[in-house]
């Protein structure tokens, strides 16, 4: 670490800090970036480095010295600005707990809103199963050839395969003209069952071979059958990816995938799940994936925090760009920030009754941070500060517009999610009238296929039959789609001459 490095910057202060907030913004760092956590290259370095920090700008004397031989600069223009709003403007001082909304808004700086795209370091890992014979193979391998001839020539890709076992057809470590990936990918051949560790596990490290932290790594994943038995392996790769920054997206096709275990993993790296019912959608998904990774600004997005001792996390959904559920446990990854859209999380937090010596709930306190490809230093951070007073009297006040009408947009996603829950807890009746109330708000939308799709499934329930797979899905992801914007038609580019 040099010896001339901005103690400030390494612990993302201003110069004006006070001894709390060194002292904060310490604890926090040294949780993230401790060696028994983190083995990431660099990050022991940088360790070390925060611990040097603090000893000098918590040592009053140490510090005065410090700044003193500090060169005068203009403080940076931040490359990222986060808008919190609240349900509450205050916490109530009762015997109860309580829940307290936040909408959680990180946008690009209107600055680099016309910044090049860096360049794509992406891992295809296709499921080539005896279920994927036929239509939905060749409408995988037009895709991915469809895909080949967007690239620009600074982008990498590789292809692996897997059934029950994995093949890498395209391999990351040297450049391979398009004609020659093209007719690789037309080899591919179906056989064989699901294991989707194989297939993952591959990816994952023909990923790491082009990785860099100045291009948008990838993986996209595409099946369309369950995997037994290797869901820890699976889990234990995604938490790899996601420590290393390499996002993960699922494309489940028909009706067979584990929908939720596919979420899971996609949501521990801030990745997407998305589910299509015929091979034909197939090609629209790449199209739109590959479209959205040439606007990205940020990837890596983090958020690191701690929290007043009994506050809970409840529940963290990203509404856009990519609507997804996310983890609740620190880090949680965010996802992608893209160029011209915000980057907006719901965040539910249960706060126990509070104590009459406590005068400040802190919901979470830590930093968003993320690397911008596009710039040439390390991570970017912003810290982040959530926190309500607490007062005697009840806040009466409306909550902001803007808060109540994403809580409104995942309200029917919600609903869903409550019958599934119902269901499984054994609870029929309960999931049955939450499809009910679904069905009747989707109709009052305007989403009539939606809404009967909603109410056969209600029907079957009340028959004594379980939900239909295929109908399930369509709910889930139905509703989900409901909560994205109008996306911006992907445009094609002309392959690079």
């Amino acid at each position: 670490m040099p010896d001339d490095h901005d103690y400030y910057e390494l612990l993302g202060l201003k110069r004006d800090a006070s001894p709390e907030e060194v002292r904060r913004a310490y604890h926090l760092a040294a949780r993230r970036l401790h060696p028994d956590v983190n083995r990431s290259p660099g990050d022991t370095e940088l360790f070390l480095g925060i611990q040097r920090a603090y000893e000098v700008l918590s040592d009053p004397r140490l510090r005065e010295n410090y700044d003193a031989d500090l060169p005068s600069r203009d403080e940076k223009k931040p490359l990222l600005t986060i808008n919190p709003l609240f349900s509450r403007g205050w916490i109530a001082r009762i015997d109860e707990p309580q829940l307290v909304y936040v909408l959680l808004e990180i946008f690009p700086c209107e600055q680099d809103s016309n910044l090049q795209r860096p360049p794509l370091n992406l891992c295809l890992v296709i499921d080539r199963s005896t279920s994927m014979q036929g239509a939905r193979m060749d409408t995988v391998k037009a895709s991915a050839i469809e895909l080949v001839r967007q690239l620009n020539p600074e982008d990498t890709l590789s292809v692996v395969t897997f059934s029950d076992r994995a093949e890498i057809m395209v391999p990351a470590g040297r450049r391979i003209d398009r004609t020659t990936i093209e007719t690789l990918i037309q080899m591919i051949q179906t056989g064989g069952g699901t294991e989707l560790y194989h297939g993952l596990e591959a990816g994952f490290q023909e990923a790491l071979v082009n990785y860099n932290v100045h291009s948008i790594n990838h993986i996209i994943l595409l099946t369309d059958g369950r995997t037994y038995g290797d869901e820890a392996d699976c889990e234990r790769v995604s938490w790899q990816a996601a420590r290393k920054g390499i996002s993960i997206s699922c494309l489940g096709i028909g009706e067979e995938w584990n929908d939720a275990f596919l979420d899971q993993l996609a949501a521990r790296t801030g990745g997407s799940c998305h589910y299509v019912s015929k091979p034909s959608d197939i090609q629209g998904y790449l199209k739109e994936k590959f479209f959205n990774l040439g606007r990205v600004y940020a990837e890596r997005t983090t958020m690191s925090f701690t929290s007043t001792p009994g506050v809970e996390l409840r529940y963290a959904f990203r509404l856009a760009p990519e609507a997804g559920p996310l983890f609740t446990r620190s880090p949680i990854h965010l996802g992608n920030l893209f160029l011209g859209n915000n980057l907006s999380i719901v965040l539910e937090f249960k706060i126990p009754p509070v104590p009459a010596t406590v005068n400040e709930v802190v919901l979470a306190e830590g930093v968003i941070s993320c690397q911008i490809p596009s710039q040439s230093e390390g991570l970017t951070e912003i810290k982040l500060s959530l926190s309500r007073p607490v007062e005697n009297n009840p806040d009466l006040r409306p909550a902001p517009a803007a808060l109540l009408q994403a809580l409104s947009r995942l309200t029917l996603y919600r609903m869903q999610e409550r019958a599934e829950l119902e269901l499984m807890e054994g609870r029929v009746e309960n999931a049955q009238r939450h499809l009910q109330y679904l069905a009747t708000h989707l109709f009052t939308q305007g989403e009539v296929q939606l809404a009967r799709a909603t109410l056969l499934e209600a029907e079957n329930l009340e028959r004594g039959h379980a939900l239909s797979e295929i109908g399930r899905k369509n709910i889930k992801f139905g509703t989900r789609a409901l909560l994205l914007p109008t996306p911006e038609a992907p445009q094609d580019r002309d392959p690079p001459q």
